[in-house]
């Protein structure tokens, strides 16, 4: 990665625990694609109610060349599951740009 990855916690102490878990996740995405130039990951406790609990919110921005990719994950009651849920979007959308990319995407022809 050519810029270092920036993690960011909102609304909720930050725990070593999770930095290491995020920085686990980022390397299983540069294993898969060593083109990844940069990678932000803001994390956010954004309500917390009575009956229902904590709510978080994970957001992943991904640069690699030519394209920028951005998942959201919203209001999972638990840190880590909305973590993975997130790194697991954020891993579909590399698979399908690499394959747009290599050109396996069937192209409809245009309509007249």
């Amino acid at each position: 990665m050519q810029v270092p990855l920036r993690i960011t916690v909102r609304h909720m102490p930050q725990s070593p625990a999770l930095e290491e878990r995020i920085r686990d996740e980022v390397a299983k995405l540069e294993n898969f694609n060593a083109r990844i130039v940069s990678c932000y990951v803001t994390i956010e406790e954004i309500a917390r109610h009575k009956q229902q609990g904590r709510r978080f919110s994970v957001r992943i921005d991904l640069r690699i060349p030519q394209h920028e990719l951005v998942v959201n994950h919203k209001d999972d009651e638990d840190v880590y599951v909305a973590l993975k849920e997130a790194f697991a979007g954020a891993t579909r959308q590399l698979e399908g740009t690499a394959r747009r990319q290599r050109g396996e995407v069937k192209a409809h022809s245009a309509r007249t």
